[in-house]
């Protein structure tokens, strides 16, 4: 028989108090942590101490609590934490409501001062000029690939890549009116649209597509015209008061997105890493599968390659790739110096711990 429902109330509370208490002793030892932090020359940001917490913490999930709630939890008490030590900024693609701002605030919780800029490149500068600690951009869609303009800003030099994350992306159709058949015209980014490409085709096809710098742009946008609609996040409905006329408009269930931390240097090794570089090539017959060869010799794993335009000649291209394992591992090492002896240009973008797959 269960216990009456006034027990069982009384304790949760002690339990709440008790949780309470913890997270306050775990709070005053948060200066202590900090001048350690100085004392040693180490930063007072470590996301890969942060991450590792958050591993073994979510190993420990045996019981009720799913180890996803625990670690968005802590995440959360780590953000609170790091506030106390130091005001850390991060820069994302606004406005807010965007797929960025959620990541962003999936890897940084609530605790940290979130800045918002209105393009890929602009939160890169922020990044180079040292105006916030980090910035959040999309590097590539399951369903439409790479994001050029953040291999672009990667090009540009003066960031790095220190971490990744993966988004599950549902994109909706957000709109005041009253059925599909009122919309005349359909705003969002154009990676949206082209992952929403066949269900427009479908049930929109007539509509006007209209570009937007962002998903969350879009909606707000479509907030003012009751004829239009917004291709967006439900975050980006609920912040700008659109009914989500249409869930789930994405052509595929699995949608999601690759998303990059940017930061001036990139991360330790792991042992379970990627590294994203590019490098060009001199004229010659077969002169990708020479280079190639040195990954192959190597025994490095590539796991995505792609063409640029070069940013330094018209009609020139550099290759970009992701590879398994972390530039300071000896054969990925091996691999870099080799390119360097055969290519005109050979730059590493970071490594980077690799991010699980959304199941």
């Amino acid at each position: 028989m269960a216990r009456p429902l006034p027990e069982l109330r009384t304790i949760v509370d002690q339990i709440d108090d008790e949780l309470i208490g913890l997270l306050e002793r775990r709070a005053s030892l948060v200066d202590e942590v900090a001048s350690a932090k100085r004392e040693a020359g180490l930063p007072l940001h470590d996301p890969d101490r942060e991450r590792l917490v958050l591993e073994r913490l979510g190993a420990r999930a045996k019981g009720k609590f799913p180890a996803p709630a625990i670690e968005a939890v802590y995440r959360e008490i780590m953000s609170a934490c790091l506030a106390l030590q130091q005001p850390m900024a991060v820069a994302y693609l606004g406005p807010e409501g965007t797929f960025s701002h959620m990541a962003a605030r999936s890897l940084f919780g609530l605790g940290v001062r979130y800045v918002e800029l209105p393009t890929i490149a602009a939160v890169a500068e922020a990044v180079r000029r040292g105006q916030v600690e980090y910035g959040v951009a999309p590097i590539e869609n399951s369903t439409e690939g790479s994001v050029s303009y953040t291999l672009d800003c990667l090009l540009d030099g003066g960031v790095y890549l220190r971490r990744e994350w993966i988004l599950p992306v549902e994109q909706a159709l957000l709109s005041r009116a009253p059925s599909l058949a009122s919309i005349t015209r359909v705003v969002s980014h154009p990676q949206a649209f082209g992952q929403c490409r066949e269900w427009l085709g479908r049930h929109l096809p007539h509509a006007q597509l209209v570009h937007a710098s962002s998903t969350a742009a879009a909606a707000r946008e479509a907030a003012s015209d009751p004829c239009a609609a917004a291709i967006a996040s439900r975050l980006a409905a609920e912040l700008h008061g659109l009914p989500v006329l249409v869930p789930a408009v994405q052509d595929r269930s699995e949608n999601a997105t690759r998303f990059v931390l940017l930061a001036k240097e990139d991360s330790r090794p792991t042992g379970s890493d990627r590294t994203t570089m590019a490098f060009s090539l001199r004229d010659g017959k077969g002169a990708l599968r020479h280079v190639l060869e040195v990954f192959e010799t190597e025994g490095v794993n590539l796991s995505r390659i792609e063409s640029r335009p070069s940013r330094e000649k018209a009609w020139d291209y550099v290759f970009i790739v992701d590879l398994e394992g972390h530039r300071e591992d000896a054969h990925v090492a091996r691999a870099i110096v080799e390119l360097e002896q055969r290519c005109p240009i050979v730059r590493v973008f970071g490594s980077y711990p690799k991010a699980q797959k959304p199941a």
